[in-house]
């Protein structure tokens, strides 16, 4: 059982990143999926959350600008992120909203 996540990296403000989460060992189809970040020296807090129907919903600071969505033939969800700034800057997590995990990965925003 498995969740990768990829697409972090660096990027100026105002342009976009698209996150993957690549999930393995588990019957994604059925799994609702969130998003997760954490800055330096702050907790953990949800950015988006999506079911296995479909519904999304997202963290007020990021409404607008990032959008989750799931491809459940390809076991994967996505996080695309517009308009980005640089408190967006923190290691993002995919987590299975009941389970496991992801390693992270880092996005870090310049201003």
């Amino acid at each position: 059982v498995q969740l990768v996540e990829s697409g972090g990296g660096l990027v100026q403000a105002g342009g976009s990143l698209r996150l993957s989460c690549a999930a393995s060992g588990i019957i994604f189809s059925i799994n609702a999926m969130d998003w997760y970040r954490q800055a330096p020296g702050k907790q953990r807090e949800l950015v988006a959350g999506i079911t296995s129907g479909g519904r999304t919903n997202y963290a007020d600071s990021v409404k607008g600008r990032f959008t989750i969505s799931r491809d459940n033939a390809k076991n994967t969800m996505y996080l695309q992120m517009n308009s980005l700034k640089p408190e967006d800057t923190a290691v993002y997590y995919c987590k299975q909203r009941i389970g496991i995990w992801g390693q992270g990965t880092q996005v870090t925003v310049s201003s």
